[in-house]
């Protein structure tokens, strides 16, 4: 596969180029060596609110389909495969309280850790069991109330929990409660590479969103990198529909409407004054995309005023947009662009991590 290269210097660097988003080849590696070497997003702990209780997921849907399993063993979360070590069978089929974990095909069993108990007639096995015959455990963190997978612990997460918890911190994260009848899915025809991409800058926004840019101020729109994330302030236009930062903070005394926060390669983390929109971008194919919108709400008072209003009718306009995008990379005369040093700093980011982990 073609080697892709981001200049680090954003005053010289081109974008990838339309090629990168055409390609079945580089969209399946982009899966093998991004999806499978970052986390993802879980969900949150009121899915093992009871002790003894069982919760299976895959790890990224229409992705690498890892089947796995969320196990609260008296207060003790793990995260554990949810594929018997004897045949492969799938374990556990929906959420449900157990005391252990049994294999409905042939009865093996396991404790809510994963540790292997008992197999019916394999008294003459030799070297039995062996620690392969204990379920595999993935990584888990927990921030506030929410949870965090990965296949592996290469990418450090809780630099990325650490750089989240320095500005949003303050706010009572474990009070936040999911409004489900808020949340959404959504189905858009482009690559899940350009759906970011168009996320990671405010850039558009005037062209683009007109109700979202009369409720921020576009010419003190910021954007701050870190290693595998990076945040986007919005500072309010009117002075009104902001947090109520701490002394101490240290953006005390700005009008600030919303916190964006994007982990790589495909989490967002939205905060506005009345809680928090988390949107998960998900690779279906090369050409379609689905977005998860989860809804948590902790001042419903709040809610539908400011940036973090009419969130829907964002979306719908951004989706027009990255669709034209996703067409546009067809051409036969497009094959590369340049990045505006001051408004696309996260879009340069983004675009260097992906060549970075492709060429491991």
């Amino acid at each position: 596969m073609k080697a892709y290269h981001i200049h680090p210097d954003i005053t010289q660097a081109e974008t990838l180029p339309s090629s990168f988003y055409r390609s079945k080849t580089v969209f399946d590696e982009l899966v093998e060596k991004v999806f499978a070497k970052t986390w993802q997003f879980v969900g949150d702990t009121s899915l093992l609110s009871l002790n003894q209780q069982v919760h299976p997921f895959h790890f990224l849907e229409f992705g690498l389909e890892e089947p796995m399993l969320l196990t609260n063993d008296k207060g003790k979360i793990s995260c554990i495969s949810n594929v018997c070590t004897h045949r492969g069978n799938i374990l556990c089929h929906d959420p449900c309280k157990s005391r252990q974990i049994t294999c409905s095909y042939h009865g093996r069993r396991f404790d809510l850790q994963g540790e292997f108990q008992h197999m019916p007639q394999f008294k003459e096995a030799q070297d039995f069991p062996r620690a392969a015959d204990n379920l595999h455990r993935f990584p888990l963190k927990q921030w506030g109330p929410w949870l965090f997978a990965g296949l592996d612990d290469s990418m450090d997460f809780q630099s990325v929990i650490d750089a989240m918890d320095n500005k949003v911190g303050f706010l009572p994260l474990l009070e936040f409660k999911e409004d489900k009848s808020r949340n959404k899915d959504y189905l858009v025809n482009t690559h899940w590479a350009l759906y970011s991409d168009n996320y990671l800058e405010g850039f558009h926004i005037p062209f683009v969103h007109d109700s979202l840019n009369e409720a921020l101020d576009y010419g003190k729109y910021e954007t701050v990198l870190y290693p595998h994330c990076n945040l986007q302030v919005g500072h309010s236009a009117g002075g009104e529909h902001v947090f109520d930062l701490p002394v101490g903070h240290e953006d005390f005394g700005k009008q600030i409407s919303a916190y964006y926060f994007w982990i790589f390669p495909n989490i967002m983390f939205n905060f506005y004054p009345w809680g928090c929109s988390i949107n998960i971008v998900k690779p279906v194919a090369l050409n379609r995309t689905k977005v998860s919108f989860h809804t948590y709400v902790y001042d419903e008072s709040k809610l539908d005023t400011g940036a973090g209003a009419t969130l829907d009718k964002v979306e719908r306009e951004d989706e027009f947009v990255v669709e034209g995008v996703f067409k546009g990379m067809s051409s036969r005369v497009y094959q590369t662009g340049r990045f505006s040093p001051k408004m696309e700093r996260g879009v340069h980011h983004f675009q260097g991590l992906l060549a970075s982990f492709l060429a491991k």
